[in-house]
């Protein structure tokens, strides 16, 4: 598996592909068991390094011999391991945290089966921007709805706590939301995270909770 500096445009990324949008900054829970992902956790382990991770438009993360290859998203984003634990032979429990947003330009499937994105080119991260007054009330409604969640076993939260940071917000809203997926893809790859937020804002407003 060919390494890749994060630094270094242009070079091949191992994806694992899903039916979900990661946002940077999100958490993301994997129940591994293919060889294929066994091999690639177990290269990012060993090599201290990440994967990207991509929404599938079209086709399923598990391909059935002789169905057309599956149409990926254009845009996805770096996960990095958080822990890993083995609760039996072949199989592997991953947390996993997103963080820089990726395009690629060209897509190749390996021997093994597994996806490698190709030119690989890292977009900016999302700059701080204050959430603005007007949104306020959805940056308050984030943090009573992340008390809650805290207070359950079964939830992975993001460990920071960043209610007044607009990209942040909306990030956090973007994955907690009944969003299609499309709409998810949508909003993660937007560059301005105000534009973003404001958009988050208005669809909680329509649905009236906040």
């Amino acid at each position: 598996m060919t390494d890749l500096s994060l630094d270094a445009p242009g070079g091949v990324l191992p994806l694992f592909p899903l039916r979900s949008v990661l946002f940077p900054g999100g958490r993301l829970g994997l129940q591994v068991f293919e060889a294929r992902y066994l091999d690639l956790v177990a290269t990012c382990l060993r090599e201290q390094r990440g994967f990207g991770v991509v929404c599938l438009a079209q086709g399923q993360e598990v391909r059935q011999p002789g169905a057309p290859a599956p149409l990926f998203e254009p845009v996805g984003v770096l996960a990095r391991l958080v822990d890993v634990d083995a609760p039996a032979a072949g199989r592997l429990q991953v947390r996993c945290t997103g963080t820089r947003r990726f395009r690629w330009t060209g897509m190749v499937e390996g021997p093994n089966g597994l996806w490698q994105a190709e030119g690989v080119q890292w977009l900016a991260d999302d700059p701080p921007r204050v959430v603005p007054q007007p949104m306020l009330p959805t940056a308050l409604a984030l943090a009573r709805a992340y008390a809650a969640l805290s207070l359950r076993a079964d939830t992975d939260l993001p460990p920071e706590r960043e209610f007044g940071n607009a990209g942040w917000v909306a990030n956090r809203w973007c994955e907690l939301l009944p969003l299609s997926l499309a709409a998810r893809q949508q909003l993660m790859v937007l560059d301005d995270p105000l534009q973003r937020l404001a958009l988050v804002d208005r669809y909680l407003r329509d649905k009236k909770l906040v």
